[in-house]
């Protein structure tokens, strides 16, 4: 961003409704206002039961249940998916859960042309955006193609209230994480620096609430709404380093999703923080801080989470591979991206150690 205004925003077709009980009491009428007869629900193991609830409240326009969604969507669970859709005779798909399962039902629409709705039960912000994320041979690839941007998204802060605080707080770390890349991503614009800014407030004001005591709706509700926003903001941007290396964590050495993300971020944006100084100062004043990199690597720490690569289980023997898939293609980042850098980013992260250590 410079002082002379120039930019481009397309808005994103979609509708939200954001309100306690809604995943019981307004899906079915998402469902009808599309037309829908005959949908497939999908989720993953844990969010087996709300998904049932879920589909009971569709009645005769539930068409089945598949509970197989899997942590960065491997393409043998995609293909398994597609196949129960096409054995029903969906013409639509519901998914609910994280962002597995909202994935999952991505790669149905993908290969389907299904309309998705999309019934989110973390902070991920998958449901916001038209990207999509497949797994095989240990690569993850991503692309963008609209039929995958869920038709309609129902936001129920009740969902959230079983979400343990552990994830609680790296889903919510890992929706920050969307909404600051969007800041300085080449196609970033005001509108994407309002909501940005005032989704990383929302969820960073949020979690530590959420952490003492997860019971309280306002906190879960003012960490959904914080999603919603970064999501969004995810969605009409181009991803840059802080997602490229954690597709490669999470793609290639199997890292959990969220907690990657949750550990990457601080490194990722002090890298990052000299060649976009107006993006940094957007996360510092929405963090209340002088320093954005270190008061995310604090606030993580502060919550329980992890901050070192080394305790989600990657070795050192194989930070020097991730730098150099991490680096083994061009993508858009406000600073090169390099091989030294990148591997001084993944040395850092891998032994968490603070942030400043990587600022250029």
């Amino acid at each position: 961003m410079t002082n002379a205004l120039a930019f481009s925003y397309e808005s994103r077709p979609g509708r939200v409704v954001f309100r306690a009980g809604a995943a019981v009491s307004a899906t079915p009428g998402e469902v009808e206002r599309l037309g829908l007869r005959r949908v497939l629900v999908v989720c993953g193991t844990r969010g087996a039961d709300t998904a049932r609830a879920v589909a009971d409240a569709l009645g005769p326009a539930c068409a089945g249940l598949h509970d197989r969604a899997r942590m960065h969507v491997p393409a043998e669970v995609a293909d398994a998916a597609v196949r129960a859709a096409r054995a029903v005779a969906a013409d639509g798909c519901v998914a609910v859960g994280g962002g597995s399962a909202i994935g999952l039902g991505k790669a149905i629409a993908l290969r389907t042309g299904l309309p998705l709705i999309a019934v989110p039960s973390t902070y991920s912000g998958s449901e916001m955006t038209p990207v999509w994320g497949l797994t095989e041979h240990g690569v993850k690839r991503t692309g963008r193609d609209a039929k995958v941007l869920p038709r309609s998204v129902v936001y129920d802060p009740d969902l959230t209230l079983s979400l343990p605080v552990p994830l609680s707080v790296t889903s919510g770390v890992n929706a920050i994480a969307h909404a600051v890349e969007a800041l300085y991503a080449p196609d970033t614009s005001p509108l994407i620096a309002l909501m940005a800014e005032e989704g990383v407030r929302a969820m960073a004001g949020a979690l530590p609430a959420v952490a003492s005591d997860p019971a309280p709706r306002a906190a879960r509700g003012r960490a959904l709404y914080g999603a919603w926003l970064c999501g969004s903001c995810l969605g009409a941007t181009t991803m840059g380093l802080h997602h490229k290396l954690c597709h490669v964590l999470g793609g290639t050495f199997a890292l959990p999703h969220a907690e990657t993300h949750t550990v990457v971020l601080p490194y990722a944006l002090a890298y990052n923080a000299s060649a976009a100084p107006e993006a940094a100062a957007a996360v510092a004043r929405a963090l209340d801080t002088a320093d954005a990199p270190t008061a995310l690597w604090e606030l993580a720490g502060s919550l329980g989470a992890p901050r070192s690569l080394a305790e989600l289980g990657l070795t050192e023997a194989n930070v020097a591979t991730a730098a150099e898939q991490a680096t083994n293609q061009a993508y858009a980042n406000p600073r090169p991206v390099t091989a030294d850098g990148v591997l001084a980013v993944l040395r850092a992260a891998h032994e968490g150690a603070p942030p400043a250590t990587v600022a250029g």
